[in-house]
């Protein structure tokens, strides 16, 4: 049997943005550090997504200690200080239906994605303090969670996309379904069936499977949407009436794991 190893890290600083690839990740109460500890809302304060806006997906983000640059098509670069930038000015936000609160990170990154965006929107923070809680029928009653759609992690397995991409005209990357860890070395999907994992000296819960919307179907590249993607998904990873691809999981600790770190099946 082959050995499974961590093959991809990533993380998505502001939901629905664009994601950042790491050698090595490590870990807090929320999850991975600095992920989806952003959000975009609306005037509604109601959080705003590739879903209704696909053209979010070209917008790349570059971490540099305080520092993220906003870069996007037709759009000059933006680097905004998140230490100068986030205030004690508090209000809730909403993110599915779970009310949340956050801090206002000011007038000029609002201006620059409303531009972008071409609605008026704003960008918030999750600070410390706040707590939002993992779905008490999958977690624990203390596990919490970052502006994530529920859990902290999302993990998927090398060899299933590759087999999904087996069934495509033309093969779409790991990218398209935003997982902060990829697994290889095991046999396509065979993440449906673990229950619990380590990884290096992490455990983790594998408490759902992920379902899925239209994200996958969006092009990072251009933002244009591959309907083929989505149909595909539906046909084949369809099970009653959601569609899933990928494991949501729960960390079980604090600590950093790495691209090529030994993945255990524990359950």
């Amino acid at each position: 049997m082959q050995a499974l190893t961590v093959s991809e890290l990533a993380i998505y600083p502001v939901k629905s943005l664009g994601g950042i690839a790491l050698q090595q990740m490590q870990f807090d109460r929320f999850g991975p550090v600095c992920d989806r500890r952003y959000i975009v809302v609306d005037n509604d304060a109601r959080f705003v997504t590739q879903r209704e806006y696909a053209q979010m997906s070209l917008v790349r983000l570059t971490l540099n200690g305080y520092l993220i640059e906003f870069s996007a098509p037709s759009m000059s670069i933006f680097t905004l200080d998140t230490q100068r930038a986030v205030t004690d000015a508090r209000k809730t936000v909403t993110v599915w239906r779970d009310r949340v609160t956050a801090c206002d990170m000011g007038e000029e990154i609002a201006a620059w994605l409303s531009s972008y965006l071409g609605i008026a929107v704003r960008l918030f923070y999750m600070p410390d303090d706040s707590v939002r809680h993992v779905d008490p029928t999958y977690g624990n009653s203390g596990d919490r969670v970052s502006f994530a759609d529920g859990f902290p992690v999302l993990l998927i397995g090398a060899a299933s996309l590759r087999e999904f991409n087996c069934t495509l005209p033309e093969p779409i990357g790991s990218e398209r379904f935003r997982p902060n860890i990829v697994v290889a070395g095991a046999e396509p999907y065979a993440e449906d069936q673990w229950r619990r994992i380590r990884i290096g000296t992490l455990e983790f819960d594998v408490v759902k499977p992920c379902s899925r919307c239209v994200i996958p179907s969006i092009d990072p590249l251009t933002g244009k949407k591959q309907p083929i993607v989505a149909q595909t998904l539906a046909r084949l990873r369809r099970r009653g009436d959601a569609v899933y691809f990928g494991q949501n999981l729960v960390h079980r600790g604090i600590g950093t794991i790495a691209i090529g770190a030994p993945v255990t099946v524990l359950e």
